[in-house]
């Protein structure tokens, strides 16, 4: 399995130890963030890791800033990508289980280390569903592609 990380100087240090964790599990990891902690731009982070995503030659992406926010909104512009802010684990293996996010986000400033790595545990150890849960990512996919929703507008 290969991922990227991406993250602003808020979360150099956190970056750091959830790679090492990663590695440590035999996971390649590409590091597209900052290592230092002058002031870093977190849509830069976010972009290129959703484009290293949405492209294939990644598996997945972990993003992290001071809340996981901004990051994940930058990410989320990038077509197919789905990354989700969770700042819990329980939330981390819905949104691989239902929404099949593909990139997972949350902050340096909000979670502990600890619960970093239990969160992106759950999110790499989760499997999507398909079933009703496709129909609705697909329905993503379609406001993604035209800006529009068919079935909200027929409703």
């Amino acid at each position: 399995m290969k991922l990227v990380i991406g993250n602003d100087h808020a979360a150099v240090e956190m970056k750091n130890q959830i790679m090492k964790y990663l590695e440590d599990k035999g996971i390649e990891v590409v590091n597209v963030g900052t290592d230092s902690t002058e002031s870093f731009d977190y849509p830069i982070a976010g972009y290129r890791a959703a484009k290293l995503v949405a492209s294939g030659e990644v598996d997945g992406g972990v993003l992290i800033c001071g809340t996981g926010i901004g990051i994940s909104l930058a990410a989320n512009k990038v077509k197919g990508i789905r990354a989700a802010v969770c700042s819990e684990p329980y939330s981390a293996k819905l949104a691989k289980m239902h929404n099949n996010a593909n990139m997972i986000a949350f902050g340096a400033r909000v979670v502990g280390v600890e619960l970093a790595k239990m969160i992106v545990d759950e999110w790499l150890n989760a499997e999507y569903l398909g079933g009703k849960h496709a129909r609705r990512v697909a329905m993503i996919s379609e406001i993604e592609e035209t800006g529009r929703l068919e079935a909200a507008e027929k409703q």
